[in-house]
Order: C-alpha cells, then structure tokens, then sequence
C-alpha cells in the first residue's frame, strides 16, 4: 500500500493541474457539471444527474462562462452542444474529478486497508489469458477489492481510458489517436484462428484449408478498423484471394458465436477464444476450428495507462499480477 507521504505530492501533482482552474473560482461542482453536460447534452438530464433543479443548473452555466468569459454551450433545438471552450474544460474537468476520486479512493484503503475498487478493460485474448488469472489471484489476496472489467475493441477501450472511465486497459493504441497520450507496455502478440460449426463443409474432408475455400461463405467480422480484421483481409491481399462479400459486422462475441454455430458463416477469433469454447460446456460439441495453410497474427497489445495519471494502489496491484502473468 502507498506510503501516506507519497499522497501528499499526488496532492500536489493534482493541485498544479488544476491550478488555473482553481484560481478561475470554479468548483467541483462546477467540474461535475461540465462533465454531465458532456455526457448527456441536455441542461435537465445534467439536472438530474447532480440532483439539482434545472433553473439551478442553468445558474451554474452562467457562473462558469462568467468566471471564464467564454461561451460553453450552444443552445440547440433540442438539448445544448458543447463549444470548443466546454469541450477543452471537460476533458480537463474528467481529470481532476478523477484524481479527486483517486484520492478518496486511496484514503478509504488507508482506514480499511487493502480495499478500493479497479476498473480495467481488456480486449478479448488478453481478458481470457492473463486478466482473469490476475483476478483470481487478487481476488484471494484481496477480496474486498472491487474490480469492473470491460471486454470491448481496442478502439472503445482507448477512449474509455482518455474519458477516465479507466484505471488501464490492455489493448493496442488506435492508429487515430495521439500515442502521447498514453504509456504502453508491449505484453504480447495474439494469434487467431478461424471457427466454423461442427460438420462444416470446410472441416468434414480433414486436412488443411486455403484462403481461396473461405471466400464463397457467410463471415462474421469485428469492425474494419479491427487489427483482428486487418490481419485476415491482409491475408487475402497478400495472396491475391478476393475479400470476402458476405460480411456481418459485430463486436459482440456471443453473437459472433450464435452466427457461427447456426449457419454456415466463418469467424475470425483469437486462440485463446477458440480453446476456451472448446472446453467449456454445452460449446465444445457445437465449435470446430478450421485447419488453415496459413498463420494469423494479430498486432502485439500492451498494457496501457494514460499518460502522468497515477495508478491507485488496488490497480497497481492488479496491474502488477497482470504483469506477472506475463511472466
């Protein structure tokens, strides 16, 4: 657990943030505010949120773009949109609310000890392979630690970290974001592989199968902005195989796997997706994965933490076993 001391500079890290912000004469209040406003988009839903009356959240508004003298909202036929202004002070606002979070957290574990609370996310293969060890484990170790885990996209995750809505995530840095906008630690490669239904035209003659016998079927497919994807469609690229026509868009895995065993679609998912379904009950007997000619390999993921954010100690722990999971 962190040395008391060492809360203190965090303290003070988290005052200098917010330093200019402090001296505006904004508040709390006025940070959860702009961020309700963010979320919801409307004046009486941001209301609700911080249980106010509406005319008291237009008076906040007005003490915000008062303090600052910019415009943070526009009107809008329905609800209100956020200018440039509110947009920058939201984002900054998510910060400081979640250090003050932070704080609160880290001081309840100091009175309780080893408790608080993780939010972590993790895209599909790592989930499965190291997240879920690490929660066993923690949850021996600690077991009044709280941990909500998301299982998205990379793409998802990556902002669900900006937006603070994490602690840290394991996945890989979309190609459209800012990379300095986070720390990343490579922990891995994922390999894929492709799974059909049990009896599948492409399984019932045994041996090997190539690209060229895929394309005529129904596949299942995470969005194109997917590394996932990218490394299948490269497959068929480089070896000049047309791109499947047949496509179902989902990020959802149990829908993937219904697609799958009740037609003849194909799916792309990781190894460690394919062995679990394999072993588990009641799926095992509905699942094949198809012997390819080729390898899939999906770019390396990593273990992410947004830049100069501090990890509480009950992440720092988890983060530590995930890291030990490597191993």
């Amino acid at each position: 657990m962190r040395n008391p001391a060492n809360l203190v500079k965090d303290a003070g890290r988290f005052l200098s943030a917010g330093d200019k912000l402090v001296r505006s004469g904004l508040s709390l209040r006025h940070m959860r505010m702009i961020v309700a406003l963010d979320d919801h988009g409307r004046v009486s839903a941001a209301a609700q949120v911080m249980n106010i009356s509406q005319p008291a959240a237009s008076r906040i508004i007005a003490e915000m773009e008062s303090a600052l003298e910019v415009k943070l909202a526009e009107r809008l036929p329905r609800g209100i949109q956020l200018t440039p202004y509110g947009k920058a002070l939201a984002k900054r606002a998510r910060s400081i609310l979640l250090e003050m979070r932070e704080a609160d957290r880290e001081i309840s574990e100091l009175k309780a000890g080893k408790g608080g609370s993780v939010f972590l996310g993790a895209v599909t293969a790592p989930a499965i392979e190291l997240a879920v060890p690490a929660i066993r484990e923690i949850r021996r170790l600690y077991p009044r630690i709280e941990i909500t885990m998301q299982v998205e996209t990379s793409n998802v995750l990556a902002r669900e970290l900006i937006a603070s809505r994490h602690d840290f995530i394991i996945a890989r840095i979309p190609d459209d974001l800012n990379p300095r906008l986070f720390e990343a630690r490579v922990i891995g490669i994922e390999k894929a592989c492709l799974i059909v239904r049990r009896g599948h035209p492409l399984t019932a003659g045994g041996g090997t199968v190539g690209l060229d016998r895929t394309a005529a079927y129904d596949w299942v497919f995470q969005s194109g902005g997917s590394p996932l994807r990218q490394a299948i469609e490269a497959n068929f690229l480089n070896r000049n195989t047309p791109l499947p026509e047949r496509i179902l868009n989902t990020s959802s895995l149990l829908l993937t796997l219904v697609m799958v065993a009740q037609s003849d679609a194909i799916a792309p998912v990781s190894v460690q997706v394919a062995r679990f379904i394999q072993s588990a009950e009641g799926l095992g007997g509905a699942i094949d994965v198809v012997a390819t000619e080729f390898d899939i390999e999906v770019r390396p993921y990593s273990l992410i933490t947004a830049r100069n954010r501090v990890l509480s100690p009950a992440a720092k722990m988890l983060y530590d076993l995930i890291l030990r999971e490597v191993g």
